[in-house]
């Protein structure tokens, strides 16, 4: 064969291959819409009255994440089928979505049965909080099985308020304890004692003891205030406000950019209270131009709760201005009362009789300011 006719033939050869196979030679197509699996509770009953559910406000604000930015969702449960939160506003713009959706509401009323799930079908494992999760997700087996072989194949899990009670047992195929030396952090002590009274008394642990206890290397920011830990493809948030932040987390882990971020109100909101705990002058500043975009009784409730759990002179007096900014809006005598106990805890006698004075006045009935005022 000459060697023209061998060029001939290897190049006709090839236009045949072209002709037949385009792919071969096409660019490389996208890669397939991650999966992820949204994990709830089935502990729940009658709204959380006869036995705590999952939280319907971590559901709604992660899906729409999700699902916003272009992620496959489905929702899964230890028990499957129809599933219970606790009690919730329907209002919230994220709930009534979600109510109004029947794509989502059809994957919750119809939850898969996570034994019955295959681990390679996911590139993502999210657990949503609610008191409900300490009583069945830590000792589901199917689930610890399928979180660690989802994040032994590369894959990324994430879990938020006490979703993480789902971890504290994964073990992994080194026979080392998935939260093992990392950074995690959920629910913590503090929070659990100012919010948690009803459940936690029934709890087998509290959550941020026993991820210290499989040594995890929990963290936390200051009570109801959005935290996230990153360690690498375990993203753990702190509470209900961490959600966001915990899946745009989530979504950075799998490689999902420019994401489309929701900024609720009550978020913002306990954003700037943030920001008002790290540099108050600067946040007051701001204060006048953005509160029309907050909900005044969320700043006014972690004030209160804020001044009941702090031990510091300092945080006390962050509390107390948090408390007296809300006090002409709200007008309620419970949270006066606190300002006048936050007043003489830090040592302002006249002031806190004259806030008791202006209290009593209004509330004659209010014994346990009478009874303030006489130690004074």
């Amino acid at each position: 064969m000459t060697f023209s006719l061998k060029r001939l033939l290897i190049a006709s050869f090839t236009l045949l291959l072209i002709a037949m196979s385009p792919q071969l030679f096409a660019e490389t197509p996208p890669s397939k819409t991650p999966h992820v699996l949204l994990v709830v509770s089935s502990y729940g009953k009658d709204q959380g009255k006869t036995q705590p559910g999952f939280e319907q406000d971590e559901l709604s604000k992660a899906y729409w994440m999700f699902v916003d930015n272009g992620v496959t969702v489905d929702i899964a449960s230890p028990n499957g089928g129809a599933v219970e939160a606790d009690n919730f506003d329907p209002e919230q713009p994220y709930n009534k979505r979600f109510l109004n959706d029947q794509v989502a509401m059809k994957k919750l009323s119809k939850t898969l049965k996570i034994e019955n799930l295959t681990s390679t079908h996911y590139q993502g494992v999210f657990v949503l909080g609610g008191k409900g999760a300490m009583f069945d997700l830590p000792f589901h087996q199917p689930l610890q099985s399928l979180i660690a072989k989802v994040y032994q194949s590369g894959g990324s899990i994430g879990a938020v308020c006490h979703g993480p009670a789902a971890l504290v047992n994964v073990k992994l195929d080194n026979g080392n304890y998935l939260v093992a030396n990392k950074p995690v952090n959920g629910f913590t002590n503090q929070e659990e004692q100012l919010f948690g009274k009803k459940w936690a008394k029934e709890f087998k642990f509290l959550l941020e003891d026993k991820l210290k206890q499989r040594n995890a290397l929990f963290e936390s920011s200051p009570m109801m205030l959005s935290h996230v830990a990153v360690a690498d493809r375990l993203i753990t948030g702190q509470n209900p406000t961490s959600t966001v932040d915990t899946v745009q987390a989530m979504l950075s882990s799998l490689k999902i950019q420019n994401t489309v971020i929701h900024q609720y109100q009550d978020d913002r909101t306990l954003n700037w209270v943030s920001q008002f705990l790290n540099n108050s002058e600067q946040a007051m500043d701001d204060y006048e131009n953005l509160k029309s975009g907050f909900k005044i009784p969320l700043i006014a409730m972690y004030g209160y709760y804020f001044s009941l759990a702090t031990e510091s002179n300092e945080d006390q007096h962050s509390a107390l201005k948090l408390l007296l900014l809300t006090q002409d809006e709200m007008k309620h005598p419970q949270l006066d009362l606190q300002i006048a106990k936050s007043q003489t805890k830090l040592g302002f006698v006249d002031q806190a009789k004259a806030t008791l004075t202006k209290l009593i006045e209004k509330n004659p009935e209010l014994e346990e300011a009478k009874t303030l005022l006489q130690t004074l």
